[in-house]
């Protein structure tokens, strides 16, 4: 029987839609979300790129990244640079098995996949609500963050 197994990794650009940090956007894209720290990664296919959100350097990966400046509990340093990144991960995701991911895999993490939403057709007013829907209850968690979605237009 094999309705259990995940193909996932035998199509490109595609998550397991049910694995864990998986979200999948209103358009059908698809982004996974993630913790760096303490964490191994999850079990499943490598992503095809990923979005550290750092204030340091991130690990080595083998695949191709992208790291923003991004201090624990904080806003990127660089906001041009971030929406640059965030559209730039929001065109690969149609495509790419894409992961994003911080420290603890909630406060930036949320916050860029809601940007993600944003760019993807939710209101920037909703966007923080609906990430913590789809994502985790504790996404976006500061109130800096939640104004830079809110302030983020897609």
């Amino acid at each position: 029987m094999l309705q259990n197994r995940d193909y996932s990794a035998l199509v490109p650009g595609r998550w397991n839609q049910d694995a864990a940090g998986v979200v999948v956007l209103p358009s059908g894209r698809s982004v996974r979300g993630r913790a760096l720290r303490g964490t191994t990664a999850p079990a499943g296919p490598e992503p095809e790129f990923g979005l550290y959100l750092l204030g340091h350097e991130p690990p080595t990966v083998q695949w191709p990244h992208h790291w923003l400046r991004w201090p624990d509990f904080r806003l990127p340093s660089e906001p041009l640079a971030t929406r640059e990144a965030l559209l730039d991960v929001w065109r690969r995701s149609e495509r790419e098995r894409v992961e994003i991911a911080c420290g603890g895999g909630r406060g930036r993490t949320g916050t860029a996949i809601a940007c993600l939403a944003v760019l993807d057709g939710i209101p920037s007013s909703r966007a923080v609500l609906w990430t913590r829907q789809q994502y985790g209850r504790r996404a976006v968690e500061t109130p800096w963050q939640r104004r830079f979605v809110a302030r983020f237009d897609g």
